[in-house]
């Protein structure tokens, strides 16, 4: 089956966590033999930042790790969409695409036999509503949301016909442990600032924490204002900027621990959406704890996977009783990376990619005897 793709960047993850996730996605779909065209545009906001800040050769090393990842960069006004889409089954929009091609996508659904989805990864359905209602998604077939909440959101304002939950999940070729050798450190945070979404949550769940326990902590993330890094300083916490996602294994094998925490509008609006990174961390088997969020679609088992820390206090407590007793760690990080080799790989979600192709009409080749998926590199 030929599928085409279009979102912001595959290429870049420079403040940019969609592309973690759709990497997963593009390259087990290749592995079972479907053609893949992914497309995103030459002027991508995220590719750009990168590049001024680190060159070329960060492109060139993401091709080399995912070499089933070869993206098409267009311009949009000279984008041919009939020889873009020529052979489509199933067409996939990101939601972090430009409203005109989302718009031009749709208008050419209604002389196209493919299936068209919108795919929304983002808190805008709450935080920013008008911006969203201005999308045209009258002739798509339906709306890939990562989490029930904001499918109940795009049925319930009618801006779609049919709206589908697809969570993101991890891509377990990369992110998996990295054995051998002693950690380096008690904590590792990986995280951009977020836009002022979550400044008092990381100074009570990350920055007091590390400050009062005396850890050795290491945080990588981008948009980090010279307050924030103050802050992170005077903590005697290490700030290593941005990290390519597909080190991130490397970085928590360096780590005793980590944590996460989600950007308030999640939080406080959004429950039962946890975005990529807890996918990640669990995957690598490292010991997880999480300031609060509500795990209101039944993702995880909260306390097993991984702990909840309700305020600093307790945040405080979890991390000295994970650091000073290794079986409790080891048993935590293992419950978590088990939950998701069993639920939550880009495998399963292709699963379901695949199964909402089919319930919309799509005819879905089965996978070549031969594909190894996900579920199988443990």
């Amino acid at each position: 089956m030929r599928i085409a793709l279009f979102c912001h960047s595959l290429l870049s993850d420079w403040n940019h966590g969609n592309a973690h996730f759709l990497r997963g996605v593009v390259t087990e779909l290749a592995e079972r033999g479907h053609e893949v065209r992914a497309f995103e545009p030459r002027d991508a906001w995220s590719l750009q930042n990168l590049v001024a800040d680190h060159g070329e050769a960060p492109l060139r090393e993401v091709r080399e790790i995912y070499p089933r990842v070869d993206p098409i960069r267009y311009d949009l006004a000279s984008l041919d969409l009939d020889e873009a889409l020529e052979g489509a089954s199933l067409v996939i929009v990101h939601e972090w695409s430009e409203p005109e091609l989302v718009a031009r996508v749709g208008a050419h659904r209604a002389r196209a036999s493919y299936r068209l989805l919108f795919h929304d990864t983002h808190h805008r359905s709450v935080t920013d509503p008008g911006t969203m209602a201005r999308y045209d998604l009258a002739r798509y077939d339906g709306v890939l949301a990562f989490g029930r909440v904001i499918r109940d959101i795009y049925l319930a304002r009618r801006w779609a016909r049919r709206a589908f939950v697809w969570h993101e999940a991890a891509d377990v070729r990369v992110f998996r442990p990295r054995r051998g050798g002693r950690p380096e450190r008690d904590l590792v945070w990986i995280g951009n600032w977020g836009d002022d979404e979550r400044t008092r949550e990381l100074d009570a769940f990350l920055i007091g924490p590390a400050r009062d326990l005396g850890l050795s902590a290491r945080v990588h993330g981008v948009r980090y204002p010279e307050h924030a890094r103050a802050a992170l300083d005077a903590a005697g916490i290490e700030h290593r900027g941005w990290l390519p996602n597909y080190r991130a294994p490397e970085a928590f094998a360096r780590a005793k621990v980590t944590v996460h925490v989600p950007r308030r509008p999640y939080v406080a609006a959004l429950p039962g959406i946890p975005t990529i990174r807890p996918f990640e961390a669990m995957a690598c088997a490292i010991p997880l704890v999480c300031s609060p969020w509500s795990d209101a679609e039944g993702l995880f088992s909260p306390g097993l996977d991984y702990l909840v820390a309700r305020d600093g206090g307790e945040m405080k407590r979890h991390l000295a009783a994970l650091l000073a007793e290794p079986a409790l760690a080891a048993e935590l990080a293992e419950r978590g990376r088990t939950t998701i080799l069993a639920r939550h790989t880009c495998a399963h979600r292709v699963d379901e990619l695949l199964g909402i192709a089919a319930e919309l009409g799509v005819e879905v080749d089965r996978p070549s005897p031969a594909a190894t998926t996900q579920r199988a590199t443990s």
